[in-house]
């Protein structure tokens, strides 16, 4: 029976990652008064959302014991596609000329597909030839970035405002559309994390391949769901950022966007050995991230500094989860 002393332990360790937010977000605020203004905790909500979209995805491969380096550049390659399909008629250089303007829903489907496909393509590469994960979606990633160069070689721009309400409308009136979304494919990613078979698969698979192997699980069908997932979360994405920006450039959309991912899915607790996973943590990461990035600009720092602060953030969330979750010898 635990005692009072380490349930206490527990709890605070639990909610570890939630009391680190509550105090970045009172010193922030003390350095910047203005961070807790309406307007400011709107903009930081819209512009962490896709990232945090992102990151929900990430946390499968990295709950897998793998890594996914290709969101970004799914980002970039389903942005621009969207901004093709949905760009106003008559606009002079319109990418597909006289393609017809197709209707937002039917562009929604076909870029999910083509999401799933490029996820199907990359985790049938790692589940059933042994390449690394790593290096699996590096090699996608390339190729995403360049293939929405190919698709692509200048911003596609001129996207009509039936296609823009995707992040610039309210829900029930006060809730961001983008900001709603993000919380939509939350709670998806949450539901089947913890009420489905596939979610209990993959931390067995995190855990212990082998093990999860011998106790019947379909390791490598598994792991092909895992990139299929995070790929689908990617394009969803790459939509809602054409729509909130009213543009898609190939060379600087979703560019780096995985690596904020990362880091929020892994400072959120998602470990990098496997396995272990709490959504409520990588909430809490995705948070974090948006404090960070939104309370460095209000400070005026620049963006090398800022990438320099990103960095050492990754390096401390994984040094620090790789010390926890070090096999006792």
């Amino acid at each position: 029976m635990k005692s009072k002393k380490s349930t206490i332990q527990e709890k605070l360790s639990q909610n570890s990652i939630w009391m680190i937010f509550v105090l970045m977000v009172i010193l922030v605020t003390i350095l910047r008064p203005v961070f807790m203004s309406p307007a400011n905790i709107t903009g930081l909500l819209e512009g962490e959302s896709i990232k945090g979209i992102l990151a929900v995805g990430i946390m499968w491969a990295i709950l897998s014991r793998g890594i996914d380096l290709s969101p970004g550049a799914i980002v970039a390659l389903t942005s621009v596609i969207t901004a093709s399909l949905v760009q106003n008629e008559g606009v002079a250089n319109r990418l597909l000329g006289d393609f017809p303007q197709l209707p937002t829903m039917v562009v929604i489907l076909i870029v999910v597909l083509i999401g799933a496909t490029i996820g199907a393509i990359t985790g049938v590469i790692i589940a059933y030839t042994g390449i690394p994960p790593f290096i699996a979606t590096l090699g996608t990633q390339l190729i995403c970035r360049a293939a929405a160069k190919m698709y692509s070689n200048r911003p596609v721009s001129n996207l009509p405002d039936n296609f823009r309400i995707l992040t610039k409308g309210k829900v029930f009136g006060f809730i961001p559309a983008i900001v709603f979304i993000f919380i939509l494919m939350f709670a998806i990613s949450a539901f089947l994390l913890t009420q489905t078979r596939f979610g209990k698969n993959i931390y067995a698979i995190g855990g212990n391949r082998q093990a999860a192997f011998v106790a019947g699980i379909n390791v490598k069908k598994n792991l092909v769901f895992v990139y299929i997932v995070s790929a689908i979360f990617a394009a969803v994405g790459g939509i809602l950022l054409a729509a909130r920006t009213g543009s898609a450039d190939p060379s600087t959309s979703g560019l780096n966007y995985e690596l904020d991912a990362i880091a929020a899915a892994t400072i959120g607790g998602t470990s990098h050995t496997g396995g272990v996973c709490r959504i409520s943590g990588v909430l809490a990461g995705i948070l974090i991230m948006g404090v960070i990035n939104n309370g460095l600009v209000l400070l005026s720092i620049d963006d090398n500094m800022t990438n320099i602060v990103k960095g050492l953030i990754i390096i401390v969330a994984v040094a620090f989860d790789m010390r926890k979750n070090k096999p006792a010898t």
